[in-house]
């Protein structure tokens, strides 16, 4: 139960959710409510599924290409701590003019990013039991469906902490990110420099 929570709380903040929801505000901010339930369900569904790819690809990636799971982290914890960055300062912004955005750039890049995606292809990859894995496939899904909880009530969300309270949540994350992004950082160069896999 602990490793589901942890695993739940981790991916919940990787997918940023509340920049999510920021940048889906502004991209239906002139549909109409049906439509954005609609674009809503797709955004999760298509989140789920690449979310699931990375999950299972991480080992056959990893022999694909010969490189470590650490050297891996280490790469992913720094672009993880750009986007931290990003968020923080409030540099992110919507360059789709895509009449469909479900898939692009809604849930890839702005929900999967460079970051998440190393991410989740770590924690597929990393040494588990089936236990444990099934633990952490299990939070996924459950943050991915609060994601598509939450872009389902935008609109309720918008009325109650308006704009300026979902970026202050947004740059919140960011913070958040970057502490995730040094740790990863630090785990990778650690065993790294122990000579670890």
């Amino acid at each position: 139960m602990a490793r589901f929570v942890h695993a739940w709380i981790q991916f919940f903040v990787l997918l940023t959710p509340f920049f999510g929801l920021s940048m889906f505000v502004l991209y239906t901010a002139d549909q109409e409510a049906g439509r954005k339930q609609s674009l809503a369900a797709k955004v999760t569904l298509a989140v789920l599924v690449v979310c699931l790819l990375l999950f299972f690809l991480g080992n056959p990636l990893f022999e694909l290409i010969g490189i470590t799971i650490d050297s891996f982290r280490v790469g992913a914890g720094i672009l993880l701590f750009l986007s931290a960055v990003a968020l923080v300062r409030g540099n992110e912004r919507p360059n789709s003019d895509d009449e469909d955005v479900a898939v692009v750039p809604l849930a890839i890049p702005i929900l999967v990013g460079p970051a998440t995606t190393g991410a989740i292809l770590i924690s597929g990859a990393e040494p588990a039991t089936a236990s444990q894995q099934i633990a952490t496939l299990l939070a996924l899904v459950a943050a991915i469906a609060c994601i598509g909880a939450i872009l389902l009530a935008s609109d309720f969300i918008e009325r109650v902490i308006k704009a300026r309270g979902i970026a202050i949540l947004s740059k919140l994350t960011g913070l958040v990110l970057s502490a995730m992004a040094s740790q990863m950082v630090f785990d990778g160069a650690r065993h790294l420099l122990r000579g670890g896999k």
